[in-house]
């Protein structure tokens, strides 16, 4: 919910975009806009100091608050794209950001990435940062631990406020009215455990990720197939790990492994976890898919170069890359509506799934 704060500054920004206030012209006075909008005089003065710092108006000491003549200059002065990310050099990171670059570069924008090591605080210097700067025509954000609160939820209400275009990649926070474009995670999850189904699996469990959005989407197409199947979901079969540990699969084997024991099938939440959990069965001699069948999401070069090939949906990659640069252009031009855009995808078989028996498939 916008704050009286946000939607007084949001109504003067549309005067002024809308041409109801020119250049020169006078902005109603602060006792005016505290009658108005019942708002005490001191968030009036909060409100046109944001006005004032965006070069939107400017106020002259013992006569009041003026649209600036500066306005258009200050617009076409913003020419740089912030991207900020979780990661920028591993994984499939770097073709997502490739797409982003080149549909970025072609409308002639610099880009400027930063990246939050998936961590709160590097994430709130960040935005503080992009805060000072008079140069930003728009950012497009990865949420960081975006499945847990996050305390940094006002500083993007303050870019959303100065109107400088907000898009979320990947994942997004609920709590924020601002469009995404990502992967329909839950769709995914969806079709990975109905195909598991469909090879005759029932007792299916999960591996996934609790600090991120995605982790809670792919557990809702997770249990989304299971029911429509009428198969039993058990706290027994889900494993919930952290960012960390998710790079480090080995500091939970006992934990995965007590788990998934009675399982004939596991979603990993994604290739890395499914390459590292397939090392790990290996290493105990619990055969994929001969005794248990992995699938996994993203089809990463990982899928393909695990010691049994992952069968896993695609991510899409470089053209989420590239949707997302072109959604945020449209911000710039002046477009609020149907924003938000999910990829579908489907699953690519490869040689980690086998058909389950009536007896379970077990070892």
């Amino acid at each position: 919910m916008e704050t009286k704060y946000q939607n007084l500054i949001n109504y003067i920004q549309e005067q002024i975009s809308d041409g109801q206030l020119g250049p020169g012209e006078k902005v109603p006075s602060e006792n005016q806009l505290s009658e108005q909008f019942h708002i005490s005089r001191q968030t009036v003065r909060k409100a046109i100091g944001t006005l004032e710092e965006d070069g939107l108006v400017q106020r002259i000491r013992g006569s009041g608050t003026y649209v600036s003549f500066d306005r258009q200059k200050n617009l076409e002065q913003r020419n740089s794209i912030a991207v900020v990310t979780t990661y920028v050099d591993s994984y499939i990171f770097p073709r997502i950001l490739q797409g982003m670059q080149n549909t970025l570069f072609e409308s002639g924008f610099s880009v400027q990435i930063y990246f939050t090591n998936n961590t709160l605080d590097r994430e709130k210097s960040i935005l503080k940062d992009l805060l000072k700067r008079d140069d930003v025509a728009g950012v497009i954000v990865e949420g960081t631990k975006s499945g847990l609160p996050n305390p940094n939820l006002d500083l993007y209400r303050h870019l959303m406020a100065r109107k400088i275009p907000l898009l979320f990649f990947n994942t997004y926070y609920p709590e924020l009215e601002a469009p995404h474009v990502s992967l329909n995670d839950a769709e995914a999850a969806y079709k990975a455990v109905r195909y598991l189904i469909d090879k005759g699996h029932q007792k299916i469990g999960a591996i996934l990720k609790l600090d991120d959005g995605q982790g809670r989407q792919r557990y809702l197409g997770y249990l989304k197939a299971m029911e429509e199947a009428g198969l039993t979901v058990t706290d027994s079969r889900m494993v919930w790990i952290d960012t960390d540990e998710s790079k480090q699969l080995g500091y939970c084997r006992d934990r995965i492994l007590n788990r998934v024991e009675e399982c004939t099938a596991l979603l990993a939440y994604n290739d890395q976890i499914a390459f590292q959990l397939i090392r790990m069965l290996t290493e105990r001699n619990i055969r994929v898919p001969e005794d248990v069948s992995v699938i996994s999401i993203d089809d990463s070069d990982l899928a393909r170069h695990s010691e049994v090939p992952i069968t896993s949906l695609p991510h899409p990659k470089e053209n989420l890359g590239k949707k997302a640069a072109e959604t945020l252009l449209q911000m710039i031009a002046g477009r609020k509506k149907d924003l938000t855009y999910e990829f579908d995808t489907r699953v690519v078989e490869r040689e980690s799934i086998a058909e389950c028996t009536e007896n379970g498939n077990k070892k």
